[in-house]
């Protein structure tokens, strides 16, 4: 990327996210570098270079910042988080109270505080969520309501009827006719990422920080009559098998199943992109083109915006008519590593 210093140092003082993985910020007076989302004081403009790789600042004498930790995962679920996380997996029916918590090892403040950034609840919250999605999987796969309940840790069926009214709108019996969208969380190195999914296949793959992700979840609910729950589907296995391979420069073309959820005109879009080969690029110009709507340039900007299916459904291929990295939902930076890597690997 063309940027200049002024332009880098105002992206560290803004701590703005999408330069993540662009630069590192190598500061003189101390002799560390940082991300640019680092919360430490910031150095005056004329005290810092950036750099754009962890090797080049490590040639240039500096070490890695204790506050920011600029040579692991940004957006990396901590491996304390997810040992909880499986844990409840494993049995969605515990309790961890924070005397709990601090039996493991773990500070309860500091738990709650990543939970409230990284999923806007409390790990509390977050349990009791995650129970009645185990027990609204088990009714839809044919259990007795008072089974599921029972089985999921609650304590009375008036109690989780309640609970299960307040969170999805109807009573446990309803939930039988409604259609169920699968969730799951996998981490990649370029962070944590949710997938969902239903019987026909990969509905949404996106990273756990994209701003549009809430509005996504909706819109799927709404178009499929659907209720998203944490759980397991056919197609997750072999999705994590196929992005491990591909992260590991491995894998140019994917397997899984697809469940494309848009309007006609979207589909040809996200189709099109399909055909964009692998370490190559093409304009919108060039994409609009392909699906022979040479003057659709800007809707067809509009709709590569609206692909839920990162990676797989590869919008990251898709440049200026200059060859500068346009907007990406996953941010910049995650665009540039990822052209990188299949350039590298082409």
């Amino acid at each position: 990327m063309n940027l200049s210093k002024e332009r880098m140092y105002q992206a560290i003082i803004e701590k703005d996210s999408q330069f993540e993985g662009v630069f590192f910020t190598a500061v003189k007076t101390t002799g560390i570098f940082c991300r640019p989302t680092c919360t430490a004081r910031k150095p005056k403009i004329e005290n810092v270079e950036f750099v754009f790789s962890a090797k080049e600042a490590f040639q240039k004498g500096y070490r890695p910042c204790k506050v920011c930790r600029p040579l692991e995962h940004a957006h990396q679920t901590p491996e304390v988080i997810r040992s909880l996380l499986d844990k409840l997996t494993d049995d969605p029916s515990l309790k961890f109270k924070d005397a709990d918590l601090r039996v493991l090892g773990l500070e309860p403040h500091s738990v709650r505080r990543w939970f409230l950034k990284n999923h806007q609840m409390t790990f509390q919250a977050y349990q009791r969520m995650y129970r009645i999605n185990s027990a609204f999987k088990h009714i839809q796969q044919g259990q007795s309501v008072t089974a599921a309940a029972f089985d999921s840790g609650f304590d009375s069926l008036s109690g989780f009827g309640d609970s299960f009214k307040s969170i999805f709108g109807f009573s446990p019996l309803g939930g039988k006719t409604r259609q169920v969208i699968d969730l799951t969380r996998l981490e990649t190195p370029l962070g944590t990422m949710f997938a969902c999914a239903t019987k026909e296949g990969l509905c949404l793959l996106e990273f756990t920080d994209r701003k549009m992700l809430e509005t996504e979840f909706r819109f799927l609910s709404k178009s499929m009559n659907a209720i998203i729950v944490q759980g397991e589907n056919e197609h997750f296995a072999l999705l994590k098998k196929e992005l491990g391979e591909y992260f590991a420069g491995t894998r140019k073309e994917f397997s899984v199943p697809i469940h494309k959820v848009g309007s006609d005109f979207q589909n040809k879009v996200w189709q099109a992109l399909q055909t964009v080969p692998y370490g190559e690029t093409r304009s919108y110009q060039q994409q609009a083109a392909m699906i022979t709507s040479p003057n659709a340039i800007r809707a067809v900007a509009n709709a590569n915006g609206m692909n839920k299916i990162s990676i797989l459904v590869p919008c990251h291929r898709v440049v200026g008519a200059d060859g500068s990295l346009t907007g990406y939902g996953g941010g910049i930076w995650r665009k540039q590593w990822l052209l990188d890597m299949e350039k590298a690997h082409k």
